[in-house]
């Protein structure tokens, strides 16, 4: 019984996290303009989007925007945890302690501190703030993902590859980064999904002339209900959940290659 209504519980939460967006999705197919009324299926919101010239500039911005923050946040947070494996135990973990503030930290904390940053250095806000405030979200996440790969090490391999005859710039290059190479590919996905994202933090970092997807599916949802909002909105899902897609399937194989295999008793039980 109890086993019943868990599975009942977990079918309903479900349903109210994802209904909403299977209207949408649906209604991005709607032929009238209404969300009441099936007017027949078609692509023509579809089509009128990618005609859409402003959304296609946010859309620029958002890739440039993406693509950038997430190779020098993903760099950054690479030489970071290389250098934090290098240290001692104790003071690792009270700088770790300090990166994961901004993980938990409200995005709208964060946007407005680094908006009052950049007004106070007298930096003008636009594309260079914005890449900025991403790179700086960025980099906790990516450190998160590239850590737990350098503590799965052995703590001689590096040593042992200085003794071959390796210079340290060799032996990370040819051997640590192999290594680590899947925490880093990981940390690229997912900064590229939290940047395509991401509205809180680029609404206060942006500037007034600058748009990212984000926010100019906010602009047009405040002006008017246009349908293109839908198509517009889909897409965005669609392409963050192949993302999370890529990561949790990347996560679930490294699982599986790290698990010991159990080697035969040859013993014969003696």
């Amino acid at each position: 019984m109890k086993k019943s209504l868990d599975k009942i519980y977990l079918f309903l939460l479900f349903i109210f996290l994802y209904a909403p967006v299977v209207v949408l999705i649906a209604f991005s197919f709607n032929a009238a303009k209404s969300r009441a009324i099936w007017g027949g299926f078609t692509l023509n919101w579809y089509i009128k989007l990618f005609h859409n010239e402003d959304i296609l500039k946010a859309l620029e911005i958002t890739l440039i925007v993406a693509v950038l923050s997430a190779v020098i946040s993903t760099f950054v947070a690479t030489v970071t945890a290389i250098g934090l494996h290098a240290m001692k135990p104790r003071l690792r973990s009270v700088i770790m302690t300090l990166t994961k503030i901004p993980n938990i930290s409200p995005d709208l904390v964060t946007g407005i501190a680094l908006m009052l940053l950049f007004y106070f250095i007298g930096l003008k806000t636009g594309v260079s703030t914005l890449l900025l405030a991403h790179i700086a979200f960025n980099i906790p996440f990516a450190l998160l993902s590239i850590s737990p790969k350098l503590q799965q090490l052995d703590s001689n391999l590096f040593e042992a590859a200085l003794d071959l005859g390796c210079r340290p710039r060799q032996a990370i290059w040819h051997v640590i980064l192999p290594e680590i190479r899947p925490g880093i590919i990981t940390a690229l996905i997912l900064t590229f999904t939290l940047s395509i994202d991401d509205f809180v933090i680029s609404y206060f970092t942006a500037g007034s002339q600058t748009s990212t997807l984000a926010i100019m599916i906010y602009s047009m949802a405040r002006k008017s209900v246009n349908p293109q909002i839908n198509a517009l909105s889909s897409l965005l899902f669609l392409t963050v959940l192949t993302m999370l897609l890529i990561i949790n399937f990347r996560a679930r194989k490294d699982v599986r290659a790290n698990q010991p295999t159990t080697a035969p008793d040859i013993t014969g039980g003696l």
